[in-house]
């Protein structure tokens, strides 16, 4: 007997490796030869070795680059770490999730693509999204999904978004492009867990209200119902009976003056991904929308130069989309996509 303990640390490990691999050789394409990186810090050790035992199993070249030799929170990009980022053709950033390091992370990211990496980004990933629900998904089949839905888009002028929560908003995605996290391909980059398609509105043509009664990125899930209302692409009001999470909220929309223009629409496709106050896994939950205030510079048309994003997620959105013809067509009924 090797003294391996079935059901415990060991098989544990051995379900991460298999959703890591799961990952890697759908989302990312991962193929034999390529080297991968992985930035990891101490808190995420464990998952930096899963993702590295599952490279190893496709045949990829492995590196491993710890943050924790630095003083947190780590603003800008180390030094030593930039010339690695030239040198691997898939990255993966697995480290905690700290608001104060949101600028840190976008910096990150542009650096990466930049040289041309396909960048599974999954800060805040735990052990449990590694072993179980939104890891352990048909990949394949979520991404015929996603593709029927931005399919639904092509042609859209703008969409009316209303939920059970309060939600009443109107967007403009007038030729804006829509993507997905479910095919990572060169100089691109994409959330492990992965399961969502997203676009960047017009940064001026959002106007209406948006109840968020699931999460919000960095602060989790919402104590109580949180109203935002937004003139012309900009939030201009928070109200919730938490008066202690609406500073929190304000100070983080505060950042820059750009924080508060509207940044993303992104609607969650996997059946595995669950609520569990992580934006990373939240925001890919089926049945669930989310609208970002913030940096959309990645995003097809994107414009807003933000140092921060962040998401506000709400339940069982209802979108009707009004084309550039004058038609209109439901393209979600209470979270559920029609294609």
């Amino acid at each position: 007997m090797d003294g391996a303990n079935p059901g415990g640390v060991d098989a544990q490990f051995d379900e991460m490796v298999e959703g890591a691999k799961n990952a890697l050789s759908t989302v990312l394409s991962l193929k034999k030869g390529e080297g991968m990186l992985i930035v990891i810090d101490d808190s995420k050790e464990e998952i930096g070795r899963a993702f590295a035992e599952g490279g190893k199993s496709l045949g990829a070249m492995t590196k491993t680059y710890s943050l924790s030799k630095y003083p947190r929170p780590i603003l800008e990009i180390p030094t030593d770490l930039s010339p690695l980022l030239k040198e691997h053709q898939v990255i993966i950033n697995t480290f905690s999730s700290n608001s104060e390091e949101t600028p840190f992370r976008v910096k990150l990211l542009y650096e990466e693509i930049q040289y041309k990496a396909r960048v599974g980004h999954a800060p805040g990933i735990t052990t449990s999204m590694m072993r179980e629900g939104p890891m352990k998904v048909n990949y394949s089949e979520i991404l015929e999904s996603a593709d029927c839905l931005m399919d639904r888009f092509k042609g859209v002028k703008s969409v009316h978004i209303t939920a059970p929560s309060g939600t009443d908003i109107t967007l403009d995605l007038e030729n804006r492009g829509w993507q997905t996290d479910l095919r990572i391909d060169e100089g691109d980059f994409g959330n492990l867990p992965a399961g969502e398609v997203w676009c960047a509105p017009v940064e001026n043509g959002a106007n209406g209200v948006l109840a968020i009664d699931g999460s919000i990125g960095d602060l989790g899930q919402v104590p109580s119902l949180l109203t935002m209302t937004v003139e012309n692409g900009r939030l201009v009001g928070v109200e919730c009976a938490d008066k202690n999470f609406v500073r929190q909220v304000e100070e983080l929309s505060d950042i820059d003056d750009e924080a508060r223009i509207i940044g993303e629409l992104g609607i969650g496709l996997n059946p595995g991904a669950r609520i569990v106050g992580v934006m990373l896994e939240d925001e890919k939950a089926g049945e669930t929308a989310h609208i970002a205030f913030g940096n959309n510079m990645d995003m097809d048309g994107g414009q807003n130069n933000s140092k921060t994003h962040r998401d506000y997620l709400f339940y069982k959105p209802t979108i009707v989309a009004t084309y550039l013809d004058g038609s209109k067509k439901d393209i979600m009924r209470d979270g559920k996509v029609v294609c």
